[in-house]
C-alpha cells in the first residue's frame, strides 16, 4: 500500500466511527422535567421538523405531564404515539396538547409520530 492509500483508508475509517458514535453511542442527558405545584412533572415540546427537546428525564412514580406545540403543518407530525403507555394524541398545528402519564418502571420509553418517522424518548429515573 501507498502512502497515500494508508491516509484514505485511516481517513475512511476515522469518519465510520465518527458516523457510528454520532448516530449510535452518543448519549444525550436531555431535558429534566420540572415538578410543578400541582404534583405533575412538565415539560414543553416543540414539534417542528421533530422533537425540541427530544428526550424527557423524569422520576417514577410522579405523574408526568407533557405539552406537546406543533408549529408545523407535516401530516407526519399530526399525531403523537407513546406505545409502552398506550396512549397517543392528536396534535393541531399551534395548540398546546397535553400527554398525562404515570411511569411506574425506569426505563427508556420511546415516543414517535404516528408513520415513525420523528422520534423522542422519555427517560424514567
Amino acid at each position: 500500500m501507498t502512502p497515500d492509500q494508508v491516509a484514505v483508508t485511516l481517513a475512511g475509517l476515522a469518519a465510520i466511527a465518527l458516523v457510528v458514535w454520532f448516530f449510535w453511542l452518543k448519549k444525550e442527558e436531555g431535558m429534566r422535567a420540572m415538578l410543578t405545584s400541582s404534583g405533575y412533572q412538565e415539560a414543553m415540546i416543540l414539534v417542528k421538523g421533530g422533537y425540541t427537546p427530544d428526550t424527557v428525564v423524569v422520576a417514577r412514580s410522579t405523574p408526568v405531564r407533557l405539552v406537546f406545540r406543533r408549529e408545523e403543518s407535516s401530516p407526519c407530525s399530526e399525531q403523537v404515539v407513546f406505545d409502552a403507555f398506550e396512549k397517543s394524541a392528536r396534535l393541531p398545528e399551534g395548540k398546546p396538547v397535553a400527554i398525562e402519564l404515570m411511569p411506574t418502571e425506569p426505563g427508556s420509553f420511546p415516543f414517535t409520530c404516528q408513520m415513525g418517522m420523528l422520534r423522542g424518548t422519555l427517560v424514567v429515573e
